[in-house]
């Protein structure tokens, strides 16, 4: 009889704790797929969310048309929490964070006022993960969401598919998740980079290039996208991309006078080395691709493949010195070296410390960098459609 008693007593206790005491039905929600937060006039907080339609039609009389899949609600308030709660009495549901794709933050707010103060409440809250992209907007955020999408269902979903491809095929941006940006934001050098989108000339679209630089939680500088994959090499986040650089031999009817190298491997290493209080930095960069494009470059020799190598490595040389010229003008620790000699050397850190900007903007870069021309492609060393010689 004990076996039929402990399946009886379990049986009622089953019965007691079913139910659905706790549930919440699905249109009691919606569900955000991206925030833009501005200043208003009157400094107060404005924010604008994107939420998800799930409505495939919006009917017109006897016929139908396909409905946005966007909806955006605007609010305002002192805080982003007022803000957020006053999206019920517009929206009529309350808003759910956990498939957010994107943060957009516009450009006068991240000049103005901390970023730290601006995405609080995203990392303190349960529910907005820290794998959300975070950018900063050209002018007013809230635009951006007005913007319609190539091919992803929300505009909120085209933006992270734009600011991680274009990290990781062109590197032109950088992408970095929330989580990330946390720890850059409390890092010594107390300098993070965050993707920046902006308006693509008149017409009304954007594109995620450059990245937009943040010091002491404010925002201080943009750099375009020539320079941040100047940036991307130096942090050693180069995952592939394309390297043009000027012919070798440029003939008197040639009108574009640019090749191409497909990047496939790329490995950079920075290492500070301070000396009697004097930093200097050496920068070590080993890069490994493929022939993109020739237009009057012959590579039929070892000779051949070692001068067109060269020509690479200048160029990269040049698009390196440049951008830190950039940092050191600016007095930005935008690769990350005070980070480094903390975590080296935590006393010798604290010494330098109160003086850093001014060091670092006198500090001298050895640069040496390696290019290894692994195969010309699927063609001969030779410009399509040129004999051989």
């Amino acid at each position: 009889m004990k076996p039929f008693y402990s399946i009886l007593v379990s049986l009622v206790i089953l019965g007691l704790t079913a139910g659905c005491w706790d549930n919440n039905e699905l249109d009691e929600y919606g569900y955000v797929q991206a925030v833009a937060i501005d200043r208003t006039k009157d400094d107060l907080i404005q924010l604008t969310t994107l939420f998800y339609n799930p409505s495939s039609k919006k009917e017109t009389g006897a016929s139908g048309k396909p409905a946005e899949k966007g909806i955006n609600i605007q609010t305002s308030g002192e805080t982003i929490f007022e803000a957020i709660r006053d999206i019920t009495k517009k929206f009529g549901r309350k808003p759910k964070w956990d498939h957010m794709r994107v943060i957009l933050i516009g450009e006068q707010l991240a000049k103005t006022q901390n970023i730290r103060e601006v995405l609080d409440f995203f990392s303190r809250d349960q529910e907005p993960r820290g794998t959300v992209l975070p950018l900063i907007a050209e002018g007013s955020a809230g635009d951006f969401l007005k913007i319609q999408p190539f091919i992803e269902q929300t505009i909120g979903q085209q933006y992270k598919k734009m600011e991680t491809s274009g990290s990781l095929y062109s590197a032109k941006t950088s992408s970095i998740p929330l989580y990330d940006l946390a720890i850059q934001l409390k890092s010594p050098s107390k300098t993070s980079a965050i993707p920046y989108i902006h308006k693509n000339g008149s017409q009304n679209k954007a594109e995620v290039s450059g990245v937009a630089f943040i010091k002491d939680g404010k925002l201080v500088h943009i750099l375009e996208e020539t320079d941040t994959e100047a940036f991307m090499m130096l942090t050693d986040k180069y995952m592939s991309g394309i390297l043009e650089f000027p012919c070798i031999n440029i003939a008197k009817d040639q009108v574009q006078n640019k090749e191409s190298f497909e990047v496939l491997s790329f490995n950079s290493k920075v290492t500070p080395i301070v000396e009697d209080d004097v930093v200097s930095i050496g920068v070590n960069i080993r890069i490994e691709g493929t022939v993109g494009e020739l237009r009057c470059s012959l590579l039929k020799t070892k000779e051949d493949v070692e001068r067109f190598e060269h020509t690479i490595t200048d160029m990269v040389k040049k698009q390196l010195q440049h951008a830190i010229s950039i940092f050191k003008r600016q007095e930005l620790d935008a690769i990350g070296i005070g980070n480094q000699i903390y975590r080296k050397n935590p006393k010798l850190w604290k010494r330098l410390e109160p003086t850093w900007n001014k060091r670092l903007a006198q500090s001298q870069f050895q640069i040496d960098v390696d290019v290894e021309v692994l195969s010309t492609g699927m063609n001969v060393g030779t410009p399509f459609g040129t004999k051989e010689k």
